[in-house]
């Protein structure tokens, strides 16, 4: 048989610790192994975006573009790979082009090779912005299929969404599976059908949540997937991907062959054992995300919005409500037209569902987002949201049938006007105008450790003095 090896993308240093540890994960954490890293021969390494850039700035007291230069210097072999929310950006709103195409523009000048971009609701004209963004500005872009189930979302769906993809110039294509909703005969066949009706490489991202991750990649590769999303096993499995080491075994001397040196993945292993470790013994790490949760396939529920829904439900004090709640998403979700659970869709599910349960009356009261979502405000739903549901959720308001970012007015300027002295490089804009107040936090202590404050002078007046 020709040989044909897999390509691996190692997601630790984004999705692994995204999915395991909250995205806790420091940068000082993470230089000391990168030279190992990019000597390993990834194809790429995913180092950035998703809920690391919130997180940086959030919990960790770091600028995330900061980390990203950090990271590019000391990566010189290897590909940096991203998550991009589309016209969502990194945030969990449509967010205008203007902004979108700056961020494209800093993300890449910044190391960025290849961005990773999805939709939630699998709308291209969410996607357009970015896709235009990153070849006017020199970076690959590897449009995602958002993997769900349901009757809309057949195998002739996904190869038509693919052929949609590539038309609007993907440079690869992922399956983007954030639940572990992957099975592996249906992966073969998903898989087959795509490779057959496109022409660009195509990658494979699942979650081991159902716990069937590892045997969809072994299945997808032997369809004719051409790489695999996975993460060191300190933090791969459990509602991370499946573990490095693990496929590189998997495959080695079969026509697969990653060609990855098993003793050189086992000492960049070592380097995380010690992080994980403390994760567990802090909590930060929960050993519940290290199992198999078959309720996955039943509720299509990804891990982390698990957790999310507990969390919620203990605030209520009825987490007693837990098994009603994951009994109402399903039905959430079909009243929502079939949306895949991903960001921030997961969230907009998940959190109405709880409503539902704890209000004892459907759709009492609904937030925000869900009636945003209703009308058209992130997009095309997968199948049309009835109009007794509408009515429930957005009655008297209008439905919005034009692609949404078209109603969203510029905001750079306005950014830049409200950040005023608190801006010392133009990516404090961006992360300005992605959040507010989580990004003015951070200036504000970054520039305490810098100046000093005259406490005589009113706070409004904004002026600082060296120290």
């Amino acid at each position: 048989m020709e040989k044909r090896p897999v390509k691996i993308m190692d997601t630790t240093l984004r999705d692994g610790q995204q999915s395991l540890i909250a995205t806790r994960m420091k940068t000082e954490d993470m230089l000391p192994i990168l030279g190992k890293m990019d000597s390993a021969g990834f194809y790429a390494l995913e180092v950035w975006g998703g809920a690391t850039f919130d997180a940086c700035l959030r919990f960790l007291d770091e600028d995330p573009w900061e980390r990203l230069r950090l990271i590019r210097k000391e990566v010189k072999n290897t590909k940096l790979q991203m998550l991009f929310r589309g016209q969502n950006i990194l945030g969990y709103k449509q967010y205008p082009d203007d902004l979108v195409e700056a961020f494209v523009e800093k993300t890449l000048s910044n190391g960025i090779d290849v961005m990773r971009i999805f939709d939630a609701l699998n709308d291209v004209r969410n996607l357009e912005s970015s896709v235009n963004a990153v070849k006017k500005f020199g970076g690959e872009a590897q449009l995602c299929i958002s993997y769900t189930l349901s009757d809309i979302h057949t195998t002739e769906y996904f190869v038509h969404l693919a052929k949609q993809l590539e038309d609007m110039g993907a440079d690869s294509i992922c399956i983007k599976d954030m639940a572990g909703l992957l099975l592996p005969q249906a992966t073969f066949d998903l898989v087959k059908a795509i490779k057959a009706n496109t022409s660009v490489p195509l990658q494979i991202h699942s979650h081991c949540t159902s716990g069937v991750a590892p045997v969809v990649y072994q299945r997808a590769v032997e369809a004719g997937a051409d790489i695999i999303d996975t993460a060191m096993s300190p933090l791969g499995m459990g509602t991370s991907q499946p573990a490095t080491e693990v496929m590189a075994a998997v495959f080695a001397g079969t026509p697969y062959d990653t060609g990855l040196d098993l003793n050189l993945l086992a000492e960049i292993a070592e380097h995380f054992k010690p992080l994980r470790e403390k994760a567990l013994e802090t909590g930060l790490l929960d050993p519940k995300v290290l199992g198999v949760d078959i309720k996955t396939l039943q509720y299509q529920v990804p891990g982390g919005m698990l957790s999310n829904l507990v969390s919620q439900l203990k605030e209520q004090n009825a987490i007693d409500r837990f098994d009603e709640v994951l009994r109402e998403i399903p039905k959430v979700r079909a009243d929502l037209g079939y949306p895949p659970l991903v960001t921030p869709t997961s969230q907009i599910v998940g959190t109405q569902s709880v409503l539902n349960v704890i209000a004892g009356e459907r759709y009492k009261i609904a937030t925000n987002e869900t009636k945003d979502l209703a009308r058209g405000m992130y997009g095309k739903t997968p199948a049309p949201i009835s109009d007794e549901i509408f009515e429930k959720l957005a009655g008297g308001m209008e439905r919005i049938t034009c692609r949404p970012a078209d109603l969203v007015p510029p905001e750079l300027e306005k950014a830049e006007a409200e950040l005023g002295i608190y801006k010392t490089q133009p990516e404090d804009v961006l992360s300005y105008a992605l959040f507010p107040q989580v990004a003015m936090d951070f200036f504000k202590k970054r520039q305490a450790k810098q100046f000093k404050v005259d406490p005589n002078l009113a706070d409004t007046e904004n002026k600082i003095y060296p120290i």
